[in-house]
């Protein structure tokens, strides 16, 4: 199944794990929405700079820190995404807790390993 995925925090420098879930989702066949700090293209996907509508988002994979989160919380919880994927670095307990009480699934765990051992 095909899962359409908000990377939060994407960047188009390829060192950052961001740039790399953005490759690894498409290659899964994944549809890929990007927001990050600046207006670029990562691999055929424009990256915004502001919150974006999106219809019938699956994840939202987070590669920002807890501090920078905090704007998009209720942007995140508007969506109302099926599941969470807190990145290692990412883990914020308050955005955890707020996502679990609307029935959203919260996970810590790493994007890039999901997909290679195909639990994503």
């Amino acid at each position: 199944m095909k899962k359409k995925t908000l990377v939060l925090g994407a960047s188009d420098n390829p060192s950052r794990y961001s740039y790399l879930a953005i490759l690894k989702l498409l290659e899964f066949g994944h549809p890929v929405v990007a927001i990050g700090n600046k207006l670029t293209v990562v691999a055929g996907v424009a990256v915004s700079k502001n919150p974006l509508p999106i219809d019938s988002l699956h994840t939202v994979t987070l590669y920002l820190n807890p501090t920078n989160q905090q704007p998009y919380y209720d942007y995140i919880l508007s969506l109302q995404p099926q599941r969470i994927i807190f990145n290692p670095g990412t883990e914020n307990y308050i955005l955890f807790r707020m996502a679990k009480e609307r029935g959203i699934e919260v996970i810590n765990a790493c994007t890039l390993v999901m997909l290679a051992t195909h639990q994503f």
